[in-house]
């Protein structure tokens, strides 16, 4: 056994690709070694700036020696097959062998060195690497041919132990010899094996293990602002960022002029985050929530006089990484970056006063000069949209304590800072700096809250807004997107969603559910035509139109049941909980209480076996012809008057009398129905459950002392008709048919 060392030296490998490159290499690698019949014991991969590397522990020095089989034509097989066959494997007839009347090629292959096989591999590898961008470079890059990777390649070692692997690709030969830190460390280094590799790149000052790298920035920039008496904001995005800049990382804490936290801290923290990749800090917050967490319309603002900072305010101090360890403690870098960063937030700050100069409603005038889409007019034409649709939910108690003037004035202002030159600068805060300029220019707390948060959720991460001004903007801001979207036939594919309509769809029901509010999905979705009256004589573009009802609540329930499957509840459960599935109103906030209700009463014992009931009187109702309707349903609800043969079959039940099973089971329905109605119409799913749940002793007896298709077609038909209460009484409650197992 022996271990294997190899390393990819090249120019600057960009920070984003290198995670996944330590993958794609680990992998390649252990394909490689499989197709040649070799394994190793581990595989560890390393990234930093400058190099790609691999350790693979316990391999063994040769291949062993394989027997391949390769099945050929049959005995007495047409001579073109038998050509075709001995073309492919390269033998003469003879030497082939014969078993059962079938020809079998059997070609003995000698163990191969694995030195020999990695030889083979490296260069396979390095050509095979899928880098999401590589460049050609030097003379032969004038051939389309010629060797590709994400920088110019440089360097190559290849060890088996203590020995060269021999190999080359483009004139680069494989050696022993890597390139330390490019400011810490002079000249080549030589790499006995596997086994020193991490060590002797730690005396030339490069930290291979990425991991490492990231919790020295971590451990590091936590320390520096601790020592100035702040707190470090966390950033996992910024720390492997600057992990894949790094191969010697330094964390060294800067300061700006407090001037510059006039400006709103997301832009500081963007601007030194995007920019400069700067990690920012904090004063000090013992208090839990008290860190700026914008949990509060206070909070979002900037400090009126940032000499009196509050607790959690964003400091005038940021961390930024050197890749040096620096002779003057890192005086001079730290100017550099503070003198660079001061620009950057110099621009930022003329953004904001600019700005605040041209009120919102000025702004938003030239979202008209903006397409949304060419089909769906301006950007402003949505808003108007937006605007109707946000008042309409609040005037129709849809969104409960919104002031109408409210949501209709934060959804004329949603979209205004579009054009602002920050969001234009930085598109990240769009809605952040709305809201800003909403409140300093006068706007309520509500309509600037409404402003900045009406985008959300974007993602399933995301905060769900609450604020009722908000919720109304954001969920007629996402019914116009899906609404418009689907009223121009943009549907969304199997692999194509370029107008994020899932997730448009996906934040309506979040608002839906998380707000608890009861909307009938076809009442916005009839407005947003422009036609509340289903009854009116329609022309065939307007019916076509309406068709957008159908089309988009099922395109919600099919979004439904994939954002239930994530909380735990199947899609069965939700299918059989839905509302407009044949017979309602759309009600999503229903279904979701429906399909839990549903979910712990099935898992019980008693849910199992009503529902096997229910599935064996469905299939018999099925079976007789009348899985919708029963023919004969007034033989049993007791309410039939009219004279003619049902009351003859009616009398006839009566006089020869009923067994006991058929009592106790009338009786159980007769109490059940109305119960369970009940509890529906007040939305007590659970209690309309436990109703259901009385049922299954007298059904499960029923099934076990009556014989269904009883030869006489009275006692026939009231049988059937006790199965059609039974099976109907189920479905008020939920769709059991629905239901799998």
């Amino acid at each position: 056994m022996a271990d294997f060392l190899l390393e990819l030296l090249s120019e600057e490998i960009p920070a984003r690709m290198q995670v996944k490159a330590k993958e794609d290499l680990a992998r390649l690698f252990n394909e490689a070694l499989a197709k040649a019949g070799l394994a190793a014991q581990s595989v560890e991969t390393f990234a930093t700036p400058r190099r790609l590397a691999l350790i693979a522990k316990g391999l063994p020095l040769a291949t062993e020696a394989v027997s391949e089989e390769t099945k050929g034509p049959k005995v007495g097989a047409p001579p073109q097959a038998m050509e075709g066959f001995l073309r492919k494997t390269g033998l003469t007839q003879d030497q082939l062998v014969e078993r059962d009347g079938i020809y079998f090629a059997v070609v003995e292959k000698p163990g191969r060195n694995t030195a020999d096989v990695l030889g083979d591999a490296i260069p396979a590898i390095i050509r095979a690497f899928p880098w999401p961008k590589s460049q050609r470079w030097g003379a032969a890059s004038i051939s389309t041919e010629s060797l590709r990777w994400v920088r110019p390649l440089q360097g190559i070692i290849a060890l088996l132990g203590n020995d060269i692997v021999p190999c080359a690709i483009d004139g680069i030969e494989s050696g022993r010899h890597s390139m330390g830190h490019r400011f810490h460390s002079r000249g080549p280094i030589e790499i006995a094996n596997a086994d020193a590799y991490v060590e002797a790149l730690r005396a030339a000052h490069v930290i291979v293990h990425f991991s490492e790298r990231c919790t020295l920035i971590r451990d590091g920039a936590k320390a520096a602002a601790e020592a100035a008496g702040l707190v470090l904001v966390d950033d996992e995005g910024l720390v492997a960022e600057n992990a894949g800049l790094t191969e010697w990382p330094v964390p060294m804490l800067g300061r700006f002029d407090p001037a510059f936290l006039e400006v709103p801290q997301e832009v500081i923290q963007l601007t030194a985050r995007v920019n400069q990749k700067y990690f920012v800090c904090q004063t000090p917050h013992p208090l839990a929530g008290g860190a700026g967490d914008g949990s509060s319309s206070e909070a979002a603002l900037p400090s009126p006089n940032p000499s009196r900072k509050r607790e959690g305010d964003l400091a005038n101090a940021f961390v930024c990484t050197a890749n040096i360890v620096a002779n003057d403690g890192g005086a001079a870098i730290v100017a550099g970056n503070e003198k660079v960063l001061a620009a950057r937030l110099s621009d930022a700050k003329f953004f904001w006063e600019q700005d605040l100069k041209v009120p919102l409603d000025e702004q938003a005038k030239k979202l008209a000069q903006i397409t949304f889409h060419e089909k769906l007019g301006t950007v402003a034409d949505k808003v108007e949209r937006v605007a109707k649709l946000a008042r309409w939910l609040v005037e129709e108690g849809v969104v409960k304590g919104a002031n109408a003037d409210e949501a209709e004035r934060a959804a004329r202002l949603c979209k205004a800072d579009l054009v602002t030159g920050m969001v234009g600068e930085f598109p990240e805060l769009q809605g952040i700096m709305g809201g800003y300029y909403a409140r300093a220019q006068g706007e309520s707390n509500a309509v600037a809250d409404a402003v900045r948060d009406h985008y959300k959720p974007v993602g399933q991460g995301d905060d769900v807004p609450t604020a009722p001004v908000t919720v109304a903007v954001s969920l007629a801001d996402k019914l116009d997107t899906l609404l418009s979207f689907f009223d121009i036939k943009e549907f969304p594919t199997g692999s194509k969603d370029p107008f994020a309509l899932r997730r448009a769809s996906i934040a309506i029901i979040r608002l839906i559910i998380n707000n608890n509010l009861k909307l009938h999905t076809d009442a916005p979705i009839e407005f947003w035509l422009g036609q509340s009256d289903p009854k009116a004589q329609l022309s065939d573009h307007d019916m076509e139109r309406r068709g957008l009802l159908t089309i988009v609540q099922d395109f919600l329930a099919d979004r439904l049941a994939v954002q239930q499957r994530e909380a735990g509840i199947r899609h069965d459960f939700v299918s059989a909980s839905s509302d407009w599935l044949g017979r309602g109103d759309g009600r999503l906030d229903r279904i979701v209480i429906r399909a839990e209700a549903l979910r712990g009463f099935v898992t019980t014992d008693e849910g199992a076996n009503l529902l096997a009931g229910y599935k064996r009187a469905a299939n018999i109702l099925k079976q007789s012809g009348d899985d919708k309707n029963n023919r004969h349903p007034e033989l049993v609800s007791g309410s039939y008057s009219a004279d003619g043969e049902n009351t003859k079959m009616l009398k006839q039940v009566q006089h020869d009398g009923l067994s006991d099973v058929e009592i106790v089971l009338k009786s159980a329905l007769d109490t059940a129905e109305p119960k369970a109605a009940a509890a529906v119409d007040t939305e007590d799913f659970e209690g309309a459950m436990a109703v259901l749940a009385s049922l299954r002793a007298p059904i499960d007896a029923f099934f076990d002392a009556v014989m269904i298709n009883d030869p006489d077609p009275s006692i026939r038909a009231f049988r059937l008709g006790l199965l059609a209460r039974f099976r109907d009484a189920v479905h008020r409650v939920a769709d059991f048919s629905k239901i799998e197992g």
